[in-house]
């Protein structure tokens, strides 16, 4: 691997929120993943057995996961059906993590229940990244989206970005609105009234003075914004179907409502989109959701590298 002069700052150990990371921290991963993206193959952890621990089904974070590891030289092992581990024995977090912990030199996990990657970081003796727990955190989809947005716009700061669908639950839109908070942006919220954005998060944007509008009419104010990032209305986190049926197609963004978007605009959605996002945008200068997913595997492996302790290349 190639030396340059940037010198990474000290990271935390793990990575289960985006606020582990600074904003000086979080450039830092930016910068090192536009290094690996013109470096794609880099074998610098020939060494290292990386655990891939999904107890909730994952199409693009497990194998871009995997495949960041793969990229660096590492070895994977893990699981992705937790009905195949003895965790359906009655086997606790607690005793998975810690037996991982002696197989792998980092942990990657995604579990269903908010908090859970916190805790396995109190229990583990090697690094832990939080791939998704709950509705509560995702920062690796949040660092990867930030890299998408850098790249499509040039810059972070002073954007308009318009968050879609279900904001109550999202746990993408929760931890990127939190990063996108460093870089003094205006945010629009464009939700059904059961899918607002929690006051929680609101009141930590008026507390940092941050500009935001609430909405329900995904049409309007498209033409204004720098961002539209689409969510998709997760069943999995309803425990009531009928209010799941009655919010579940509630937005589908069709070509014919961004034909007056400004020229820099992208869409963003952290996939798998069901009815959200019609077919016809795919085609559009404006689509960026798939060239997103891609970005994740960079953004990944910049994240493992500095996790596993290399400071600079």
């Amino acid at each position: 691997m190639n030396k340059s002069n940037t010198i990474a700052i000290d990271m935390s150990k793990h990575l289960i929120s985006i606020h582990d990371f600074s904003k000086e921290e979080i450039l830092n991963v930016l910068s090192m993943a536009s290094r690996f993206e013109e470096n794609k193959n880099s074998a610098i952890f020939s060494d290292k057995v990386v655990a891939s621990l999904f107890f909730e089904p994952s199409t693009r974070t497990r194998l871009s996961f995997e495949t960041a590891a793969n990229r660096l030289g590492a070895r994977v092992i893990g699981f992705s059906d937790v009905g195949n581990t003895s965790v359906t024995k009655g086997e606790t977090l607690k005793d998975t993590i810690k037996m991982v912990s002696n197989y792998a030199d980092l942990i990657v996990i995604r579990h269903p229940l908010e908090g859970s990657a916190r805790y396995a970081s109190e229990v583990s003796s090697v690094p832990v990244i939080n791939a998704g727990d709950g509705a509560n955190q995702h920062p690796t989809q949040t660092l990867l989206d930030l890299y998408s947005i850098l790249k499509t716009q040039g810059k972070l700061e002073n954007l308009k970005i318009n968050l879609v669908g279900d904001l109550k639950y999202g746990r993408t839109v929760h931890s990127l609105l939190q990063a996108m908070s460093h870089f003094s942006p205006k945010f629009r919220f464009t939700a059904p009234k059961e899918l607002r954005m929690p006051e929680e998060y609101k009141e930590q944007l008026r507390v940092k003075g941050i500009e935001f509008e609430e909405s329900e009419n995904l049409e309007d104010g498209i033409e204004d914004m720098d961002i539209v990032y689409m969510t998709r209305v997760q069943r999995e986190r309803f425990t009531d179907a009928i209010e799941y049926e009655r919010v579940k197609n509630v937005y589908s963004l069709r070509r014919y409502m961004i034909e007056n978007a400004r020229p820099n605009m992208k869409i963003l959605h952290p996939l798998p989109r069901i009815n959200e996002i019609h077919q016809d945008v795919d085609c559009s200068d404006h689509a960026y959701y798939f060239d997103q997913a891609g970005n994740g595997v960079y953004t990944r492996m910049a994240i493992v590298t500095l996790l596993l302790g290399i400071k600079e290349f």
